[in-house]
């Protein structure tokens, strides 16, 4: 039987749910393996390990149909300049 699950369903799928704490024992070389492959795709240990859980998942056909998206790391995306604000004499 399943343990209970202690998060909570904010918004709809998975938006806004709080994430799940997990203490996994492995293997140090299998870590010291992920870890580089983590840092070779500019990814942490542990957004590497949930990628691969997903994947799993996903390839097995039991990846929940509400479970949220990857979080998005990282620096976000550059906005486009806005040059509207600008006068005309400035653009020349």
């Amino acid at each position: 039987m399943p343990a209970p699950s202690t998060t909570e369903d904010v918004g709809e799928a998975g938006v806004g749910k709080a994430r799940k704490n997990l203490l996994l024992r492995v293997d140090p070389a299998v870590y010291d393996a992920l870890a580089r492959w983590a840092a070779d795709e500019l990814r942490s240990t542990t957004a590497q390990i949930e990628l691969l859980l997903r994947r799993s998942l996903q390839a097995a056909g039991r990846l929940p149909a509400n479970a949220g998206d990857m979080p998005r790391r990282g620096r976000p995306p550059r906005a486009a300049p806005d040059y509207r604000d600008l006068d005309t004499d400035e653009q020349k």
